[in-house]
């Protein structure tokens, strides 16, 4: 079938019948910030950090299709405000300690705060109650630090086939819930499972790794979230 042409910061992009904005964008070298997608998952939406303009409409880049002649912004100050306050958001709506965490400095919540410019959210923190559950002997969870992505919960049932991981509850008091009746150790994870992978910050997290890479060498410590894909057309 015939590409289709539409532009995104009035420029011009192919994309292939049936991609969705950011996948075209990722395949022309153009970075649209996310959470809750990843390389393998079925796009959930979730997140709305991948939020653009299409015709002048607010849209998840990565559930919206492409078509023929659309016009994408991604980079104008509102698109940018947006996605800075969704950011804003989840800092304060959950309780992270970026200078005690494991994940510093390969965690995509702390990297896109760095590319957004965010430097202290402007929203009062909420300081939740959230529990921490380390019963598993090679993982342990820490709701603390889970920004609801969905990650997991898709990459256990799509991926692990195990349905370790779901949501329970609504609004505020929504969450990550096991399996089982209380424990993560009561489920069948297993520290090899994709689910564990995933996570997009520091709420699952492998035990006896920590600084196995050392700061100042991790993922973004020396290059902004997104470079990969920007950099795949000069490379290519």
């Amino acid at each position: 079938m015939a590409d289709i042409t539409f532009k995104i910061d009035n420029v011009d992009i192919k994309g292939k019948p049936g991609q969705t904005i950011m996948e075209a964008a990722d395949a022309a070298g153009i970075y649209i910030p996310r959470l809750c997608t990843y390389e393998g998952l079925q796009p959930h939406g979730s997140c709305r950090v991948c939020t653009v303009f299409v015709n002048g409409r607010a849209q998840a880049a990565c559930t919206q299709p492409i078509a023929e002649g659309i016009t994408v912004d991604n980079s104008s100050e509102e698109v940018q405000q947006i996605r800075k306050d969704i950011i804003e958001m989840l800092f304060v709506e959950g309780n992270h300690y970026c200078m005690f965490c494991e994940k510093s400095g390969n965690c995509e919540l702390q990297a896109l705060a760095y590319r957004l410019g965010v430097l202290a959210p402007k929203y009062p923190y909420l300081f939740p109650k959230r529990d921490i559950d380390a019963s598993h002997k090679d993982i342990f969870i820490d709701r603390n630090r889970c920004v609801l992505c969905g990650r997991c919960v898709r990459a256990s049932q799509d991926i692990d086939g195990k349905n370790v991981f779901e949501f329970v509850d609504r609004g505020p008091d929504k969450r990550v819930a096991v399996n089982s009746e209380a424990k993560l150790s009561d489920t069948e994870i297993d520290v090899t499972d994709k689910a564990v992978e995933v996570c997009p910050v520091g709420a699952l997290l492998k035990k006896r790794v920590g600084y196995a890479v050392p700061i100042g060498e991790r993922l973004y410590d020396n290059k902004p979230i997104g470079s990969e894909i920007e950099n795949k057309n000069q490379s290519s």
